[in-house]
Formats: C-alpha cells, sequence, structure tokens
C-alpha cells in the first residue's frame, strides 16, 4: 500500500520522506530517532502492510511536527511530538483512530 495522506482540517498527515523537496530527517533527530534506516523502514511498513507511519506536518510548510505510527497486525498506534506541538499529535491520533475503523476496520488502541 502506498502513504495514505489524510488532512484532519488543522494538520496534514503524510507518508515520512527524505528528497529534494522534504527531508524528515532533522524534525525525526528532534523526536529522538537517529537511525539512517527509519524513513525507509517506514517506507517498507506501507508496502508491506503492517505498519503505518505518518508525519504530522504543519499545512503551507510541510514541516514535521509530530509522528503517529499503526501498527496494521495488532492495532496498536503510538505517537511522539516535537516540544509544543502535543495537540498535534492528540488530534492527529483520533483523526488516524477514525480512519483505521472506517477504512480498515480495525480497532486501534494505545
Amino acid at each position: 500500500m502506498e502513504p495514505v495522506e489524510i488532512n484532519n482540517g488543522q494538520w496534514y498527515l503524510r507518508g515520512l520522506r527524505y528528497d529534494d523537496r522534504v527531508d524528515d530527517r532533522p524534525a525525526l533527530a528532534d523526536l529522538g530517532e537517529t537511525d539512517l534506516d527509519y524513513i525507509d523502514d517506514a517506507a517498507d511498513g506501507w508496502e508491506s502492510d503492517t505498519r503505518y507511519t505518518w508525519a504530522v506536518c504543519e499545512p503551507s510548510t510541510g514541516e514535521l511536527l509530530a509522528e503517529i505510527t499503526l501498527d496494521r497486525t495488532t492495532g496498536f498506534m503510538a505517537s511522539r511530538a516535537r516540544p509544543g506541538f502535543e495537540d498535534a499529535a492528540a488530534m492527529s491520533e483520533d483523526t488516524v483512530r477514525r480512519y483505521a475503523s472506517a477504512q480498515l476496520g480495525l480497532h486501534v488502541h494505545t
């Protein structure tokens, strides 16, 4: 499956990226994620339909503010936010929970 993009009104959720337009690695480092393969592993999770990872972004700049992950096999969801953006993570958890229920038939838990 390709990463699903979701707009919840205030925040924009998209797959993690590092390309000539967007590089999420510095923001992920702010979250404590320094594994150089992390974004590739996230893409593999989408492709294998096992783990979905969203960057929660400021809509006008695309800057990663938080991250939501959803394990497709267990329904476990987790989030982490850059300092000051905990509300973006919380609102986006609700968005992912609704998406998972409506589109995947998945009961999500944290």
